[in-house]
């Protein structure tokens, strides 16, 4: 008789599985491109069949954005915890700055996060993943306003502040990964600090003159 692994074993081999998908997709995307990738690919780099594949990821693009999505819910839970009496830009700042290392954390745990990092350049170059990662941007937003509307006590129906305050922060933040993944440094430092830069001239840009005459 055949006893079955233990619950905690068969957990492990799942996650190494699911792990070994997430990595061969990745290391397919950047270098033969997302579009030219099939399924049956992925599966045939890890030796599993094509419905393991789907037993752990509904489609291509679940996989393509499977590390950002795991970033994007430290943000959220680091933009919870943020002191009450910061204003509510900064503590969007302070919040996407600070959580960056146990978001790198996290990362790791699945994939190299030099990989993940180049695909945000495949993201940029392919325009369904694009559209989708715009897509997901906008109800990301949405939760962050709402998040910053409940901590300021307001009704976000009725007041645009934390709506506007988020869009602006979002816009800058895609304006620093753009820039970043046009460049030649993928470290998650250069994004850090890219992004740091971009945030310390929200302020100066909204409200200064640019005019040098």
């Amino acid at each position: 008789m055949v006893t079955a692994p233990p619950s905690g074993l068969r957990e492990r081999k799942k996650q190494r599985t699911r792990d070994a998908l997430l990595r061969a997709a990745l290391e397919l995307f950047t270098t033969r491109g997302y579009e030219q990738t099939t399924v049956d690919d992925i599966a045939e780099a890890v030796e599993v069949s094509q419905r393991t594949f789907f037993r752990y990821f509904t489609s291509k693009e679940e996989v393509a954005f499977f590390a950002a999505r795991l970033a994007e819910s430290h943000f959220v839970e680091a933009v919870r915890t943020r002191p009450p009496e910061e204003a509510p830009l900064e503590a969007l700042r302070r919040a996407v700055l600070e959580s960056w290392d146990t978001i790198g954390e996290a990362i790791k745990e699945v994939v190299p996060l030099e990989l993940h990092m180049r695909i945000y350049r495949v993201i940029e170059s392919t325009p369904a993943l694009l559209a989708a990662h715009l897509r997901r941007s906008a109800e990301l937003e949405e939760e962050i306003a709402r998040i910053i509307a409940e901590r300021e006590g307001l009704d976000m129906d009725a007041d645009p502040r934390p709506r506007i305050v988020v869009a602006a922060f979002g816009s800058v933040i895609r304006v620093a990964e753009r820039k970043w993944s046009e460049g030649d440094d993928f470290s998650l430092p250069a994004m850090r600090e890219l992004a740091s830069t971009y945030l310390e001239q929200v302020g100066p840009a909204l409200t200064g003159n640019w005019r040098t005459k």
